[in-house]
């Protein structure tokens, strides 16, 4: 839990948070919305200074042609070894009333933070800070990535993913799985679930936080510990053979909807009809409608989630700052 280390994020990273919720709620993949939130995050990159590298790609979705962007800022580093590190910045698009400020505006901006911490630093390695369009249907601004500049990722050494960084229980960190994700849409996969950069965020952050520091998820029905599914913007990169690290805030700990899959984000009792904290799971579960739910529920904005949690809410925002901008400054990766 991070209770013992609640302190306030900074202020760039939490007002920009806000200004960009505030002003890009709803923003569905392929949409004016997402367009207009990409516009947005190229302008605040201008402003510190730095250009972004923007790749357009084209894609179908339910024979539909989704047109999304992904934008890309390069921290020069002494080296030419590269760690990147993304998060998309589109919302869910169905009508559950969700506004993703949790998932996944938290990972966006905090790559803004990042960039804004990061950017007159002298870097052992080259960051690359890359924020994906259209990831809610089908992981398009990732996969696009990946295929289009193979040679551009020669140098990486690592992947590190943002997604839905604030909001749960429980801050993790997981590795790829050891049962080879489907890689179908790369001519020539190269798998990778190595957990040496999971594993070393891991050892930095119980370092820095102690108790209050990242988690490995217990073993659970699908996944061993510590690994996760295909479900999020890592998974095309393990699929080319890039070593990924997956930093979320969630709560595997619960017996929810579907078992222990960390789909529960927390115990609070606003989120459940009725909540058994003995069986960590829903008092009467053919009844439960809410299950601790977070993300792609209507509790994922600003307007629901701050009189609840906002203090959680800027600690997990600053503790996954602190320990990004602490690992990628120092020298000692593989």
């Amino acid at each position: 839990m991070i209770s013992s280390f609640y302190t306030r994020a900074d202020d760039f990273t939490w007002n920009k948070l806000i200004e960009f919720t505030d002003n890009h709620g709803l923003r569905p993949a392929g949409s004016k919305a997402e367009k207009q939130s990409k516009e947005w995050l190229i302008n605040q990159y201008k402003q510190l200074g730095l250009t972004a590298l923007v790749q357009p790609f084209t894609h179908k979705f339910r024979n539909k042609k989704i047109q999304s962007a992904n934008v890309e800022i390069e921290i020069k580093g002494r080296s030419n070894k590269t760690i990147i590190v993304g998060a998309h910045y589109d919302s869910i698009q169905d009508g559950s009333g969700s506004l993703g400020f949790t998932d996944n505006a938290s990972g966006a901006i905090a790559l803004l933070g990042l960039a804004n911490a990061l950017k007159e630093k002298t870097l052992p390695f080259t960051v690359r800070l890359i924020s994906f369009g259209a990831e809610e249907v089908g992981l398009l601004g990732s996969k696009a990535y990946v295929k289009d500049n193979q040679s551009r990722l020669n140098n990486v050494i690592g992947m590190i993913n943002l997604d839905t960084i604030i909001g749960g229980d429980k801050l993790y960190i997981h590795s790829a799985s050891t049962t080879p994700y489907r890689c179908h849409y790369l001519n020539e996969p190269n798998y990778n679930n190595d957990t040496a950069l999971r594993d070393a965020l891991i050892s930095s952050s119980t370092n820095i936080f102690d108790e209050s520091a990242h988690q490995l998820h217990p073993a659970n029905q699908t996944l061993p510990q510590g690994e996760t599914a295909s479900w999020s913007d890592h998974a095309p990169f393990a699929c080319t053979g890039i070593p990924i690290a997956y930093i979320e805030a969630t709560n595997f700990s619960i017996d929810g909807k579907d078992g222990h899959d960390g789909y529960s984000q927390t115990v609070n009792n606003n989120f459940w009809s009725c909540f058994n904290k003995k069986e960590a799971t829903a008092c009467n579960r053919k009844k439960e409608q809410q299950w601790g739910q977070i993300w792609h529920t209507k509790f994922d904005s600003a307007e629901k989630l701050r009189p609840i949690f906002d203090a959680r809410l800027q600690s997990q925002m600053n503790i996954n700052l602190k320990l990004l901008k602490t690992y990628l400054t120092q020298p000692n990766k593989t």
